[in-house]
């Protein structure tokens, strides 16, 4: 085995949207859901994992998408068209937590393991092969992946100038799968149509979100201050479901998680399905914890044991 490298996953606090017309996003990583690739030898790819079948329908065209962004010579990409790869990954496709965020850092990062790719320059070519999937990439998935910590990210800044963020207290806050899968270039035109539609409404809206995010980072360096997060989170629900990108599974499901409970609870990356984010007063109670169960909450705050 040669190159190995593995990225984890993400989830957006507040700014999703908004972070593609200036506004700052809060995004951390999701430590307990990660791809793994590695190079090997053999005839084709080997995928495993939940989602293996995906990721090798997957896998070609973004390394396709790679191999044109380096415009490389007949000979160097001959070679390059016989790598292999075993791609592991229990990172969900299409449910806002950054799987082809992932998947193009890995990619990205084998590039310049084998010296084709200066490091440089390894977040911008990452976003340019996130487009493929987005349409329109902000970068702030591929920023927390390359980085794994949280990050306030605001687009067309240097990956090295973006600011972590830590907060000052750990709240007790879960990520759920809603139980639909949502398309992120969809939901970005939705949002885009709507501006185009009524200017007016659309910066509100804009506005809106980005007062959460002020409100979220304000609280988050307040320790304890679990009124003021959840305040902030609501208002960002508020925004998704004028955005109409909250109905549906997900809506149902943002409504489960009241019902059981939840102080405050949106949608988590695109919205129009994938995974829910929910802020508690104390730990749920273990039924919603077991996927079998109920909702399958993941504890994502929690830093690299």
């Amino acid at each position: 085995m040669k190159f190995s490298t593995s990225v984890h996953g993400k989830w957006i606090l507040l700014g999703e949207h908004t972070v593609l017309r200036g506004g700052s996003a809060l995004a951390f990583p999701v430590f307990g859901k990660r791809l793994q690739l590695s190079e090997i030898e053999g005839d084709g790819h080997v995928v495993s994992g939940p989602h293996g079948e995906e990721y090798r329908v997957l896998l070609p065209g973004v390394w396709s998408r790679a191999l044109t962004l380096l415009n490389l010579s007949a000979h160097e990409e001959s070679e390059l068209q016989r790598v292999r790869f075993h791609l592991d990954a229990d990172l969900p496709i299409g449910a806002g937590l950054g799987a082809s965020a992932a998947l193009a850092v890995a990619v990205g990062r084998y590039f310049v393991a084998r010296g084709s790719l200066q490091e440089s320059v390894l977040f911008g070519f990452c976003r340019e092969i996130e487009n493929l999937f987005h349409g329109e990439s902000s970068g702030v998935d591929v920023a927390v992946a390359l980085r794994g910590e949280g990050l306030e990210f605001q687009r067309g800044m240097d990956l090295s100038s973006v600011p972590s963020f830590v907060p000052s207290w750990e709240p007790y806050w879960y990520i759920s799968f809603s139980g639909a899968r949502g398309i992120t270039s969809d939901c970005v035109s939705k949002v885009k149509a709507l501006l185009a539609r009524d200017p007016q409404l659309g910066a509100s809206l804009d506005a809106e979100m980005k007062l959460a995010v002020d409100e979220a980072r304000a609280a988050l360096l307040q320790p304890g201050n679990l009124t003021g997060l959840a305040a902030a989170i609501e208002r960002g629900a508020r925004v998704f479901e004028a955005w109409g990108l909250s109905g549906g599974e997900l809506g149902e499901h943002l409504t489960r998680l009241r019902e059981a409970g939840a102080l405050a609870v949106k949608p988590t990356g695109s919205g129009g399905g994938g995974f829910a984010l929910s802020l508690w007063e104390r730990e749920p109670p273990p039924s919603l914890m077991s996927r079998e169960g109920g909702v399958g909450l993941i504890r994502v705050f929690r830093q690299r044991s």
